[in-house]
């Protein structure tokens, strides 16, 4: 599977800190990883010649303009591709991007002095794939998702390692990794932490607590519904923690009577951290970040896959569902009948809460970053013995 041309690059000597290239602009499920494996590759303080440098590569139209520079790490700045999911007239202008892109970004690992590029998939990883490739730098693929995009399967065909977030992924010699994640979710004691995560919201301290999201901007569907429920969730002694997303202002609940369970409604969650600790179950959508998320802190979840896109957020969720750490219900099937026969009986049995965090606790894989961190620094060495 390693490309010949990988071959055909210059050795890096033995002494000299490994330089490792990050590729994972866009949106935060290419970022959020790309960031984890950055922090943990920082850690490696005895890798060969010392603690390697890290460059993320982005775009000036993704998320990774803010959110890369405040974790500390170098940006650099290349075309971006985007890639229609369709045949369209845009199509047509895809290759003269791609020469643009390919060209800017092999001078810049040359530039760099990369041992090794790490791609996420997306626009900004297909360029550097295709320069990497060109300049003979070994490439490192991690898909985040059950179905791979089409610059994954691309990057797939040249590189050294496919690290696979879900097992069975149709990667051609991927290997099971898991999902990079931040220590601040992966080293989660939530048990320890639901005291002071409860009163940072305002809940209640020992009632059983849903916890409601449907990403950064919320989701009407999941709205509607958790709204709908409130006053069976609330009458059988649940509360809920509900994110709404910033522009769903009309998401509110009435005032509830003296003395009934809280349903604290927020605009978005800051801590997700927190957040993960208050709850006993999650009622979320299923992105490859968010089960990554949710199966490491052994929060167990309803599943509502977005049903949009061409299905991997259902078949993200699946191992943990058929682990025996979540449900999954169909966007169309969720509705308020569904929360009171399906959740609050759940949310009331102690026992089968705890059965459900176990489960979903032993589908995760909270080393993931340091899987990663590993497979990568073996690509990046063989490569300066050779």
């Amino acid at each position: 599977m390693t490309s010949s041309s990988n071959d055909a690059g210059p050795t890096r000597p033995a002494h000299r800190r490994v330089h490792v290239v990050l590729a994972g602009g866009g949106t935060g499920g290419h970022i959020e990883p790309m960031l984890a494996l950055a922090d943990a590759l920082t850690r490696r303080s005895t890798a060969p010649g010392g603690t390697p440098r890290v460059t993320c590569l982005g775009t000036s139209r993704g998320m990774e303009t803010r959110l890369v520079p405040a974790r500390g790490y170098d940006l650099r700045l290349i075309p971006p591709v985007p890639l229609p999911r369709k045949p369209t007239p845009d199509l047509l202008r895809v290759p003269g991007r791609i020469v643009r892109a390919v060209s800017e970004t092999r001078a810049l690992l040359t530039e760099l002095g990369a041992d090794v590029v790490v791609g996420f998939g997306g626009y900004v990883a297909l360029p550097a794939y295709l320069a990497a490739r060109r300049a003979g730098v070994p490439v490192v693929v991690h898909e985040q998702n059950a179905l791979p995009g089409l610059a994954n399967r691309i990057g797939a065909r040249v590189a050294a390692r496919v690290a696979l977030t879900v097992p069975g992924t149709p990667l051609h010699g991927g290997v099971h990794v898991g999902m990079p994640l931040r220590t601040s979710i992966t080293g989660l004691d939530r048990a320890a932490r639901r005291a002071e995560a409860r009163a940072a919201f305002g809940l209640h301290a020992d009632r059983p607590t849903l916890l409601v999201f449907g990403g950064s901007q919320g989701a009407a569907s999941l709205n509607r519904a958790a709204v709908g429920a409130a006053d069976a969730l609330t009458a059988a002694g649940v509360q809920v923690l509900h994110a709404r997303g910033p522009k769903n202002t009309d998401v509110a609940v009435p005032a509830r009577p003296a003395g009934s369970a809280p349903y604290v409604v927020v605009d978005y969650l800051e801590r997700m951290d927190l957040a993960y600790a208050a709850a006993d179950l999650a009622l979320c959508r299923s992105g490859a970040v968010t089960v990554a998320e949710l199966s490491a802190v052994g929060l167990p979840a309803a599943f509502v896959p977005l049903p949009i896109g061409n299905g991997e957020q259902r078949l993200n969720a699946l191992p943990v569902v058929e682990a025996g750490g979540g449900l999954l219900v169909a966007d169309a099937d969720l509705d308020p009948a569904w929360i009171t026969a399906e959740l609050v009986p759940l949310l009331t049995d102690p026992t089968a809460l705890s059965a459900l965090a176990a489960h979903a606790a032993a589908a995760g894989t909270p080393d993931a970053d340091e899987r990663l961190a590993d497979l990568v620094l073996d690509v990046a060495t063989r490569r300066g013995t050779r």
